[in-house]
């Protein structure tokens, strides 16, 4: 089963990488009004970087450290590689269908993070640079705020759970902790508001690309049913009775 999965979550990458060449008018039009968006935030950045600062004095301590850890490597992947290993020893097939959307998902985001932010090479609100400072492929710290790795680590692991949920209010519980790491980095001075927007926008559309590929693919063709227990009948016929398990 780890070998499949394994298959499946490396076929799920290459398939979300692979997604702009495939798009169609529908897709375009989504591209164009992502970009189109983050295009009149960025006018903003300003104005609300100085407005989550200011509120990050008064943020609770506990959000504050929630949304450093959540949104860091080692806990995102190591919250995603235990969803699966508990799919997988339990045999649960709904489970490891999240679990290699999880492990697939937060891997591509997380290459495609790391080759952005030296590529880009933005400038971060506490440099005190103004948004329009850039230093491509310089290395330092202080010129890595697009995309934002916590942002990214955290929606895409949101997003993937959430979409395993039909419950409306399940989903918003969800979406609402996978929230607060990119708010924190704003409220911090680390990342700007297109910063944020623009990588919740790449962690949906990796998400959605994987997850929909598998499903496609009928990759986990039991992947909506939970592991149901054992079901017990009594049989009682001429001079026999009996109890059966069937599991």
């Amino acid at each position: 089963m780890a070998k499949y999965d394994g298959q499946a979550a490396i076929n799920g990458i290459f398939h979300a990488y692979s997604r702009p060449v495939h798009w169609d008018g529908d897709d375009w039009k989504t591209f164009g009004f992502v970009a189109g968006g983050t295009a009149l935030l960025y006018f903003v950045d300003d104005e609300t970087s100085e407005f989550f600062i200011r509120q990050e004095e008064g943020a609770p301590d506990i959000l504050k450290d929630f949304g450093e850890r959540f949104g860091s490597p080692q806990v995102t992947y190591g919250l995603t590689g235990s969803i699966y290993l508990y799919g997988l020893f339990t045999k649960n097939e709904k489970v490891r269908q999240t679990g290699v959307l999880l492990i697939s998902s937060g891997v591509a985001v997380g290459f495609l993070q790391t080759v952005l932010k030296t590529t880009v090479g933005r400038s971060r609100p506490q440099n005190n640079q103004g948004k329009f400072s850039f230093k491509q492929f310089s290395g330092e710290a202080g010129f890595r705020s697009f995309p934002s790795g916590h942002t990214i680590l955290s929606f895409t692991t949101a997003h993937a759970i959430a979409r395993q949920f039909d419950n409306i209010w399940v989903k918003a519980g969800i979406y609402a902790v996978g929230m607060i790491a990119p708010i924190s980095r704003i409220s911090n001075g680390a990342h700007w508001l297109t910063d944020v927007t623009l990588s919740m926008a790449l962690s949906v559309a990796v998400v959605n690309a994987i997850d929909n590929n598998l499903k496609k693919r009928n990759t986990y063709p039991n992947g909506t049913l939970a592991k149901k227990g054992i079901a017990w009948n009594v049989n009682v016929g001429l001079g026999r009775v009996g109890i059966t398990g069937t599991f």
